[in-house]
């Protein structure tokens, strides 16, 4: 397993320049309301993948430009989002990363989330702690909420649900020292891993969107949970207060 994962490691530290690169980044293609792939999304997929089943030819593969992805429950599965910041990348607005996590029976292994731009390689494995370009990091341990900066992604393709999403937003704002939007979610977890943000939330996220970054803040000492359209990361002494503030209710939406 340890080959494996620095041999991982190599390999999208490798395709790194194809996003700085940015060669097919104005060929764009639009999946779904203010959801995009260029043409580097699907190279860098495709040459991650290829090389991955030359190392481990049993393995499955989950990636976010496949046509029909489904989550394998069993067994050992690699789970790939190629640009996580596809916006970003189109823009040059330079916060895209690589995010690659192995599976085994649902379990996350080891992951990792490569910034090209900024060559910053956040790994963890499972039980061995999180590093950033090989030194290990922790969550940034502050204590109370209105010390937090906290990251808020604002979903753009479900923009049915703003409302309720800026509320959270606004909540959340008025209880911490402020937010931060980076457009990668990838990225925003493994600087709650690393302690430059101390809290992450956003909804309708898919698996390839959070499964490196998921270890990474669990290891790093951090709290992670996914469920229904949510997903939230956050140091331990704010989760209570955390968790509070994205629940509201209807009458307390915002209608700006």
């Amino acid at each position: 397993m340890k080959e494996l994962f620095e041999q991982a490691v190599r390999i999208v530290r490798e395709n790194g320049r194809e996003l700085t690169g940015r060669n097919g980044a104005d060929r764009i293609r639009e999946k779904g309301r203010k959801d995009y792939v260029t043409e580097v999304d699907i190279r860098v997929q495709k040459q991650i993948f290829e090389e991955l089943k030359k190392l481990d030819p049993g393995a499955g593969f989950l990636g976010e430009e496949q046509e029909h992805p489904k989550v394998p429950e069993e067994g050992d599965v690699w789970i790939l989002d190629p640009v996580d910041g596809t916006t970003n990348l189109i823009h040059d607005f330079r916060h895209s990363t690589i995010s690659l996590a192995y599976a085994r029976d649902g379990v996350i292994c080891f992951g990792i989330v490569y910034d090209p731009f900024h060559d910053e390689c956040f790994t963890a494995e499972i039980g061995g702690g999180a590093f950033l370009n090989g030194i290990q990091v922790h969550v940034s341990g502050k204590e109370h909420l209105d010390d937090c900066l906290i990251a808020m992604g604002t979903s753009p393709g479900c923009r049915e649900h703003a409302n309720e999403n800026f509320a959270k937003m606004r909540r959340v704002f008025d209880a911490c020292q402020d937010i931060r939007r980076i457009g990668s979610a990838a990225l925003e977890l493994s600087y709650v891993a690393c302690g430059r943000l101390d809290g992450f939330y956003e909804e309708n996220l898919k698996i390839w969107d959070y499964a490196a970054g998921s270890l990474l803040v669990t290891e790093a000492g951090g709290a992670f949970e996914t469920g229904g359209p949510d997903t939230m990361a956050c140091i331990q002494e704010i989760r209570e207060e955390f968790q509070k503030l994205l629940k509201i209710t209807e009458e307390e939406q915002w209608n700006g």
